[in-house]
């Protein structure tokens, strides 16, 4: 079969990651265009990876007729407009969470995609990609641990990053979006599409007060009850000290299953005087270097096969939604239903 011929936008860190993997690492796909508004950084991304065809303007690209399928790794506000651009040119698209920065956005996209059912759209929430989180959600569909009691998730950025974490926190949308929502979408998918019933976020400014200037906060946390009873507890950081964490726990009533006690990229043990240690990951690249690299292998293959992938664009609306029940929670103080009455 021949190869899917992908363009795609943007090139910070992850939009370079996933033109990387696309160029040399995922099979049935190719690289035939980036696009990029900085023209430095996308003339040398190109050359690097031997791609000839380059664009200022996004809109220009999707016109390629020579392309299949968009990447849209941009700033998360231009999601939405980007969707419908590459849709009605007749490319399929795979899009980086979140699905948009508004919950009227979202609706929007729902209504874009749905209106283009011989395309396949796919959603950047690679966590359910992760070989862990696989075999996770296997063990819970078969019944192994019983009735879902309660998720515990925790993520936290290492205070390595903190600068660069800093100067994104305006255009972030916020801990609850930016971070928790792969949580919350895990959340999601292990109780087999559940919606929230009541939530309740927390949480301050412990170390950076520079987030309080954007109602926000350095570390959160919210206490979900799902439409079933199911309970989840999340916890987002920015600034571990011992490096990227992410773990996941869920307890049910016939057993529990645990993901990432320790944070750690090897089983290297590392003795010395300062005792036994095992090094973390350094960000969440390097945590998530497959998982990114097994996603776009889905999407490349449900073009290639003509089918449609689990992760949807109603996924993302709720995800997105949940975070920002989460984020009036916090900033109100309130327990609140996850919808008005």
């Amino acid at each position: 079969m021949k190869k899917i011929r992908i363009g795609s936008i943007g090139l910070g860190r992850l939009g370079y990651e996933h033109a990387v993997n696309i160029a040399a690492r995922v099979p049935g796909a190719e690289l035939k265009a980036l696009c990029d508004v900085d023209k430095e950084k996308l003339r040398n991304v190109a050359g690097q990876l031997g791609v000839e065809q380059t664009y200022e303007d996004y809109e220009q690209m999707c016109k390629d007729p020579e392309l299949d399928a968009i990447c849209i790794v941009s700033p998360s506000d231009l999601h939405t407009k980007q969707i419908r651009t590459a849709l009605d040119n007749g490319k399929h698209v795979f899009c980086e969470k979140p699905l948009d920065t508004t919950v009227e956005k979202c609706r929007e996209a729902e209504q874009i995609v749905a209106a283009h059912p011989e395309q396949v759209f796919m959603l950047g929430f690679m966590r359910r990609y992760d070989y862990s989180y696989r075999k996770a959600k296997e063990k819970i569909d078969r019944g192994d641990i019983g009735r879902i009691i309660l998720i515990r998730a925790y993520t936290q950025d290492p205070l390595a990053t903190i600068e660069s974490t800093l100067k994104f926190a305006p255009h972030s949308g916020g801990q609850f979006l930016d971070m928790c929502v792969h949580d919350i979408d895990l959340c999601s998918w292990f109780t087999g599409g559940q919606k929230p019933k009541e939530l309740w976020a927390v949480g301050g400014c412990f170390a950076y007060p520079q987030y309080r200037e954007l109602n926000d906060g350095d570390n959160v946390s919210c206490l979900i009850q799902y439409e079933d009873e199911t309970m989840a507890f999340l916890f987002a950081g920015r600034a571990a000290a011992h490096g990227c964490n992410v773990e996941t726990e869920i307890i049910g009533t016939k057993g529990t299953l645990r993901i990432g006690s320790v944070g750690t990229d090897s089983m290297l043990e590392v003795l010395s005087e300062n005792g036994v240690c095992r090094e973390c990951y350094p960000d969440f690249m390097y945590r998530w270097h497959d998982a990114y690299i097994a996603e776009m292998e889905e999407f490349v293959n449900c073009i290639r096969e003509g089918r449609k992938p689990g992760v949807t664009v109603y996924d993302g609306t709720l995800a997105s939604e949940t975070a920002y029940r989460c984020k009036e929670s916090f900033e109100t103080g309130k327990k609140l239903s996850f919808r008005e009455n």
